[in-house]
């Protein structure tokens, strides 16, 4: 499962509990990235975000966003981070990848804020947890991977180039691993 806000994890169990005078069932679901335990009450699930790790289709779109050239951001440092702050919080990978990608770029062409920095940490590892699950891999590696394609695309952009891996199924070779 993938807890947006988290990233992904693992469904523990499924239990009834009673809190405040109410029975409910909650869902517990460990975090592995961060060692974080979280409890969610199975009613609210979808409303906080709650979805399975995406498929091997998805994982190349999220693939071929993090190789794409960077989107349109504002250019006020406050502006850009409320702008990729609520990218984030749509819980959309999508949105996460264009995050990471933009905030990757951004800070090898011209540094980024510290709190841009901290945002860009979290988005990656929350990309990397799912990836980590999606790719059957080890988290340092997803994240050596994202550094590597951004990097590599980024690179061949910049020298004129057409991205490394782009129009290939560089992701493919991955998944297979």
């Amino acid at each position: 499962m993938v807890y947006p806000h988290h990233g992904a994890g693992k469904v523990l169990k499924r239990e009834v509990k009673e809190r405040f005078g109410a029975a409910r069932e909650y869902l517990t679901i460990k975090i592995l990235h961060n060692d974080m335990t979280v409890m969610v009450p199975t009613e609210n699930a979808g409303r906080a975000g709650l979805r399975r790790v995406i498929d091997e289709e998805a994982v190349e779109r999220v693939l071929s966003v993090l190789r794409d050239d960077v989107s349109q951001m504002p250019k006020n440092w406050n502006r850009r981070f409320k702008h990729n702050r609520d990218k984030i919080k749509t819980g959309d990978v999508y949105e996460l990848a264009e995050v990471v990608r933009n905030l990757a770029i951004r800070e090898s062409e011209k540094g980024l804020s510290t709190g841009e920095k901290q945002m860009y940490t979290r988005a990656k590892k929350i990309l990397a947890s799912e990836l980590m699950y999606a790719l059957e891999m080890e988290e340092d590696e997803v994240e050596e991977h994202l550094d590597s394609l951004i990097e590599e695309s980024h690179d061949g952009r910049q020298n004129g180039a057409a991205p490394a891996g782009s129009g290939s199924r560089n992701g493919a070779a991955v998944a297979a691993k």
